[in-house]
C-alpha cells in the first residue's frame, strides 16, 4: 500500500510516558518497574532513536538493512532524503470491530464481528508516516469504521528471555524504527492492539458494537448457567448413588 503524504520530514522519539510492559518465561504480564536501571546497550539505542541522521548515514543504514533482509521487503532512498519501505504489523485485536457492509436502502449497513488474530499485514509506507496514520490505514484495509483513537500501535522487542511491549506515540515513525532495528522481527515487531487505558470508554463504541457486546454477554451468561447446572447435576447423581450403596 502506497501513501501520499504532505507532512514534513523528521523523526519522533518515544515519549517518556509511554506504556511499557514485559513478558518473561516464568511470568505472564508485568508492568515494567519504575526507576529500573537501563542497560548500556539500551541507552545507546535510545540515544540513536532520538537523533536525526544525515542523508549519507540514512543511505548506509538502508544498504545494511537491504543486505540483511530475506523476504525481499527492501527500503528505497528518495532524492530528498525521504525513504520508503515495508512494515509488517501483527493484528492482535481482542474485541469485536464494526465494519462497513452493504447497503440497506439509503443507509450503509454496519456489522460487528471479530477479526482473525495473529494475522500479519504488510504496508508500504514512507519515513514520514506516523503511527497514527498506520493505524488508520490498517483499519481502512478492513473497512473498520470504529474511532481510530480506540486503537494504538505497539512495538514488541525481545531481549534475551524477556519480551518488552511498548506503545508508540502517535507521532512516532514506524519505518524509522524498523530501519534502526533491522529486518529481524525478534529485535522489533509491530502490533496493532486496543488502547490499554485500564478502563473501558463505552462512549467510544457505536450502537451496533454495544448491542454485539450484549449478545456476547448473554451467550457467556448462558454458558455459565449451563456449566453450573451440569456441575450440580453430576453432584446430585453421585449423592444419589452413594445413598443407594448405603441402603444396600
Amino acid at each position: 500500500m502506497t501513501w501520499n503524504s504532505t507532512m514534513s520530514s523528521g523523526y519522533s522519539s518515544l515519549e517518556e510516558d509511554s506504556e511499557e510492559y514485559f513478558f518473561t518465561a516464568r511470568t505472564s504480564f508485568f508492568k515494567k518497574p519504575p526507576g529500573k536501571a537501563t542497560e548500556g546497550k539500551d541507552v545507546e539505542k535510545e540515544r540513536e532513536q532520538r537523533r536525526e541522521f544525515s542523508t549519507e548515514e540514512i543511505r548506509q543504514k538502508i544498504e545494511a538493512y537491504n543486505s540483511m533482509t530475506k523476504d525481499h521487503l527492501k527500503m528505497t532512498l528518495g532524492s530528498h532524503g525521504e525513504y520508503t519501505g515495508f512494515i509488517k504489523v501483527l493484528m492482535d485485536l481482542r474485541r469485536p470491530v464494526t465494519v462497513r457492509g452493504g447497503h440497506k436502502g439509503a443507509t450503509v449497513a454496519e456489522e460487528a464481528f471479530y477479526l482473525p488474530q495473529e494475522v500479519n499485514m504488510i504496508l508500504h509506507i514512507s519515513s514520514n508516516h506516523t503511527a497514527r496514520q498506520v493505524v488508520g490505514a490498517l483499519l481502512g484495509k478492513f473497512k473498520v469504521v470504529d474511532n481510530p483513537a480506540k486503537y494504538a500501535l505497539y512495538k514488541r522487542c525481545r531481549r534475551e528471555e524477556q519480551v518488552y511491549v511498548c506503545k508508540l506515540a502517535e507521532a512516532e515513525c514506524p519505518l524509522y524504527l524498523r530501519l534502526l532495528a533491522g529486518p529481524d522481527q525478534d529485535s522489533l515487531s509491530l502490533v496493532l492492539r486496543e488502547q490499554q487505558t485500564g478502563e473501558v470508554m463505552w462512549d467510544a463504541f457505536s450502537i451496533p458494537e454495544l448491542r454485539n457486546f450484549l449478545l456476547i454477554l448473554d451467550k457467556e451468561e448462558q454458558e455459565q448457567k449451563d456449566a453450573l447446572i451440569r456441575r450440580y447435576t453430576l453432584y446430585r447423581k453421585r449423592l444419589e448413588e452413594a445413598i443407594r450403596q448405603h441402603r444396600v
